[in-house]
């Protein structure tokens, strides 16, 4: 590998082990891997060279340089530069997978100018033809001043886009084995997270497509294989869409739909937590396509009017029948449910201290004027002759 490239991979494992937390020493950068090779697969390769350990994958990013993934491994033993090979063979013979690793070392201020060079090199542009690139100071600049004015005015002439993907935190693993093992996710919480990623990450299809992958294994990795050699095209939302139904409940979008619709408030339930299981269960029918998306706030207002058993006061003091044509958001909903619910618990805690002395002071006087009577009848006039 050509020394300028290795060297940025070895910057990028450098502050790719910042971002994760991961010591440097135990860390190595994986260049070249297929985009299509699935986690198993990776530490299964790199698990037959003995001189790090047991290895673990971390994260992974695509690079469009070299139009493959770079994965960054966790490694059980300390890093031997000595011991460890500059490639490593994949099982399946295909091309070798380029190894990046680092000593640990802090960069010393005598590499700037190395680094300065390397980058001006990549650019096509030496330091001759950058002094035009800022307008000379009324003082004389020192060169560390001189070298900082030329990285900027550079930099800002040669803004790069983000590699796609770089350094996301991916979705814990799930596999659907039951029980489900430590450090895995059950498929509800699963799916939710895998859900609110393919709708709201701005990266491509195909890239939300590989997140998925990387984190499913077992029975889970066996549906999607099966979705993918049967429709190759398939979309991110077709393999959660798979999961869901190999794996979740068999319920159609009505029998969903009039679950959501049977829900009521329990006995002791606060209505705040009563609109917060309200919102799962809708959220879940909008997905199944039981109920149009913007339908969806007048759908929360009539269940909450409907079920809402426990909190006739709380309603009324909502207005919510009135609103049913304009409803609120759950957020704002559920905002003005705890102030409603925070300021009726106040109301009970002030109630509560004051009561227990009207009562004392109320019984002190009546008990005085039963006295007060007794003592006259005891005492009075002497009947007349």
């Amino acid at each position: 590998m050509d020394p300028l490239l290795y060297s940025q991979f070895q910057d990028h494992l450098i502050n790719w082990c910042r971002g994760e937390e991961l010591d440097i020493n135990h860390a190595i950068l994986i260049v070249g891997v297929p985009q299509e090779c699935a986690i198993g697969q990776i530490e299964e390769a790199m698990n037959t060279v003995r001189c790090w350990g047991r290895v673990q994958v971390r994260g992974s990013s695509f690079n469009a340089k070299t139009q493959s993934l770079t994965v960054l491994c966790e490694c059980k033993e300390k890093i031997n530069p000595k011991l460890v090979p500059p490639e490593v063979i994949p099982e399946d013979g295909s091309e070798r997978w380029k190894i990046i690793i680092t000593d640990g070392a802090s960069i010393e201020s005598d590499d700037f100018l190395k680094k300065l060079n390397g980058l001006l090199k990549a650019e096509g542009k030496t330091l001759d033809d950058l002094q035009g690139l800022y307008s000379q100071p009324t003082r004389p600049l020192s060169s560390t001043e001189s070298i900082a004015q030329t990285m900027s005015a550079l930099l800002s002439q040669n803004r790069s886009v983000p590699l796609e993907g770089h350094s996301y935190r991916r979705l814990r693993m799930f596999s659907r084995v039951i029980p489900t093992p430590a450090g895995e996710e059950s498929l509800e919480h699963w799916l939710e997270q895998a859900y609110v990623m393919v709708e709201e990450c701005e990266c491509s299809e195909k890239e939300k497509k590989r997140r998925i992958m990387e984190s499913v294994k077992g029975p889970a990795l066996e549906v999607i294989q099966s979705v993918r050699s049967g429709e190759p095209e398939a979309s991110p939302k077709t393999y959660l869409d798979a999961l869901n139904t190999a794996f979740g409940s068999a319920e159609s979008a009505e029998d969903v739909y009039f679950s959501f619709r049977l829900l009521q408030q329990r006995s002791g339930e606060r209505l705040s937590d009563f609109l917060r299981r309200l919102e799962k269960s809708l959220t879940k029918v909008v997905q199944m396509g039981g109920l149009p998306s913007r339908d969806r706030d007048r759908a929360r207002v009539e269940q909450l009017l409907w079920g809402a058993v426990a909190s006739d006061l709380l309603l009324v003091q909502l207005r919510l029948r009135e609103r049913k044509n304009n409803p609120p958001s759950f957020l704002e909903l559920l905002g003005e449910i705890r102030v409603e619910e925070e300021y009726l618990v106040l109301r009970r805690q002030v109630n509560t201290a004051v009561r227990p002395v009207q009562t004392v002071e109320t019984t002190e006087a009546d008990q005085s004027v039963v006295l007060s009577l007794r003592a006259e009848l005891k005492d009075g006039p002497e009947p007349l002759c």
